[in-house]
């Protein structure tokens, strides 16, 4: 019976040490790491191009998201190879962070109130005066937003559209695209309704100094599928596949 114990005990033994070489195959497998914000629509579909443009350098990327400022801090301070998504105005904030020169997506900061209120947004002015709400740390909305005394942050867009919806804010801010599929997911699109276009962003990726090598090998990629036109497809079947699927939660 001992012989059997042994085996036993050696049989464990050689499978936690597989397990633990599986691991560390997989581990040295990605090749760079990277913080994306959490919750938001645009982000899910960064995921998805900025993979695929890194896998045209034979490069294997993982992708954490976070809220936006924890985000910021991680790409910042260098625990992730730097955001996967931010806009030209991120890279002043962040001294240690270098912006991929050409941008490979875009959206639409726009206003989201409720059908029967009176409030009518076509500009940015046009939010002067009002309780707003916006996703937290997010810098497009938080651009927008400056010096207005009436905004709180949420920390998600469902949280968001929540407040509207109870009157606790006059005005939800986001993402064309975001706002849009979250309201389709809470069914909410009968009683809120978007406003006029606010502001247009283009959308770059930040490399954390430590990797500043990787910068111009990313940007001739992003060039490279830009002129003959696989960008677009990938940007289209992005869309596609975070339009039609939950990737949320």
């Amino acid at each position: 019976m001992r012989w059997i114990s042994c085996l036993l005990v050696l049989f464990v033994f050689c499978s936690l040490a597989n397990a633990r070489s599986i691991q560390a195959i997989a581990d040295q497998q990605v090749d760079y790491e990277f913080a994306a914000i959490e919750y938001l629509i645009e982000q899910e579909i960064g995921k998805i191009i900025l993979t695929a443009i890194y896998q045209e350098l034979g490069l294997k990327v993982n992708i954490t998201s976070y809220s936006g400022n924890r985000a910021q801090y991680a790409a910042n301070s260098g625990q992730r190879a730097g955001e996967i998504m931010r806009i030209w105005s991120y890279g002043a904030e962040n001294k240690n962070l270098i912006r991929v020169p050409t941008p490979y997506y875009s959206f639409i900061t726009s206003a989201f109130t409720l059908r029967n209120s009176t409030i009518n947004i076509t500009k940015a002015k046009d939010l002067t005066g009002y309780k707003i709400a916006r996703v937290r740390g997010v810098k497009h909305t938080n651009n927008i937003t400056k010096n207005l005394p009436k905004v709180s942050d949420s920390p998600s867009t469902e949280a968001m559209f929540k407040l509207l919806q109870q009157g606790q804010v006059d005005i939800a801010l986001t993402s064309y695209i975001d706002g849009i599929q979250v309201l389709k997911k809470l069914k909410l699109e009968k009683e809120i309704m978007i406003s006029e276009p606010l502001a247009g962003y283009k959308l770059y990726h930040y490399i954390h100094k430590d990797h500043q090598a990787l910068v111009s090998k990313v940007d001739n990629i992003i060039k490279r599928l830009k002129n003959n036109g696989k960008l677009a497809k990938i940007i289209a079947l992005a869309e596609h596949t975070v339009l039609n699927t939950d990737r949320l939660h």
